[in-house]
């Protein structure tokens, strides 16, 4: 028996609806991250959504609002999405790890990086959203999402903007996490990543119109 399936997971009062699925999931106890974060943060757009964005963890924003991609690395993918052309209205965003993982650095919580374990106890939220949604395509933002869905062996920097499968998606196209561009160094380093990032998206948008 696999780890994932020797844990016990709240169970929805009705598999096939996602709003009840995430009513399950604020109940999750599979790991020990739901001690740190504030609330459970379930993914977010409409059920029919053609593209499906998943990152990391929710920030510290989202951690409060409980919602994800609401904080800086939000409109850093807001952004990038409009310029590429992909209405944001039409994708559903989520994260491979629904609690915010952090550390204190005086009064402030700092993003610290979900472990394997704790990826794959959240693996069995992402497998139910991406069964219901059915998207045609999936985007997985930064290594952490790329290697939950692509296996550990995964490299963004080798393979981003290039179509591959996977076991929870038919075809997916990694790239980097918004939160990336936010660390450049400059504003030159800035602009040339967020480029980068837009042209990955301009894959997705070509990958979508030919669905």
């Amino acid at each position: 028996m696999s780890e994932q399936a020797s844990r016990t997971y709240p169970q929805p009062e009705n598999p096939r609806s996602l709003r009840s699925v995430e009513a399950a999931a604020k109940g999750c106890r599979a790991c020990e991250l739901w001690r740190l974060g504030t609330q459970t943060v379930f993914g977010s757009g409409p059920r029919d959504a053609d593209v499906v964005f998943v990152g990391e963890q929710p920030g510290d924003v989202e951690d409060r609002e409980g919602e994800p991609f609401v904080g800086p690395a939000g409109r850093i993918l807001d952004e990038a999405l409009s310029s590429a052309g992909i209405d944001r209205s039409r994708v559903y965003v989520t994260n491979a790890v629904k609690h915010f993982k952090w550390k204190p650095k005086g009064k402030r919580r700092i993003h610290d990086k979900p472990n394997t374990a704790q990826v794959a106890a959240c693996q069995h939220w992402l497998e139910l959203e991406l069964r219901l949604v059915k998207p045609s395509l999936v985007v997985a933002l930064g290594a952490t999402a790329a290697q939950a869905l692509l296996g550990p062996k995964f490299r963004v920097t080798v393979d981003r903007g290039k179509v591959r499968s996977a076991a929870l998606a038919p075809r997916v196209v990694a790239t980097v996490h918004p939160s990336s561009i936010l660390r450049a160094q400059d504003d030159e380093s800035r602009h040339q990543e967020m480029a980068a990032f837009i042209r990955d998206l301009r894959v997705v948008k070509t990958l979508l119109s030919e669905t």
